[in-house]
């Protein structure tokens, strides 16, 4: 569940980043500035996420500020989920990342597979659109769209790569730790669900 605090200082970066970008006078320039500063307090009081780092990260968005989109791609063989050991914790996630510009959903479910877990696919539906801060346990100070994308397996060799230490399938019943911030016991519960049914209606919240 999202906290009200995170809600009000993403909003603020949010209206801050539009006035810094359409704003022509230099003391309504100065004002959004001191707006975002405070968005950039208030999540490093109440967070664990380093300041430098979220001073990068809304300092570095220009323009409208849109949701960012992370594809994570469910893949299964004898009723068990391809998963990939992240080297950022060495917990483990579905493959998949953030959406390159000017790439569909299908192509990058595709590319992640490839360069992750070393697997070509097949993407063939949506399971979820969910909004991470509703769903993931940890605090994003942004707001992100994770798509959770059904694909086929076509064939599957890992490759050392510079993102994640290792891939393999695992069943619902003895998953590996989990890269919350990326994918949850709900989340892969949910793939399992739909992997069941021919038909299966997208969640979205």
């Amino acid at each position: 569940m999202e906290s009200k605090w995170l809600k009000w200082a993403t909003e603020l970066q949010s209206i801050a980043q539009a006035g810094l970008t359409f704003g022509e006078n230099q003391y309504d320039l100065d004002r959004y500035q001191k707006i975002r500063d405070l968005s950039i307090e208030i999540i490093h009081e109440y967070s664990d996420i380093d300041h430098s780092i979220v001073r990068n990260l809304f300092g570095s968005e220009k323009g409208y500020q849109t949701p960012k989109v992370d594809i994570r791609s469910a893949v299964f063989k004898d009723n068990m989920i391809l998963m990939v050991k992240e080297k950022v914790d060495g917990r483990w996630s579905l493959p998949g990342g953030w959406a390159d510009v000017n790439s569909s959903v299908r192509e990058s479910a595709v590319r992640e597979c490839s360069e992750e877990a070393g697997a070509d696919v097949n993407p063939k539906r949506i399971i979820a659109v969910h909004l991470a801060n509703k769903q993931n346990n940890f605090i994003f100070p942004f707001t992100i769209y994770k798509i959770i994308v059904e694909c086929d397996l076509i064939r599957y060799v890992f490759k050392e790569n510079s993102e994640t230490l290792d891939s393999g399938f695992f069943p619902l019943d003895n998953l590996p730790e989990l890269s919350e911030e990326r994918i949850n016991f709900n989340q892969i519960k949910l793939c399992f669900e739909a992997k069941k049914q021919q038909v299966f209606e997208p969640e979205f919240d």
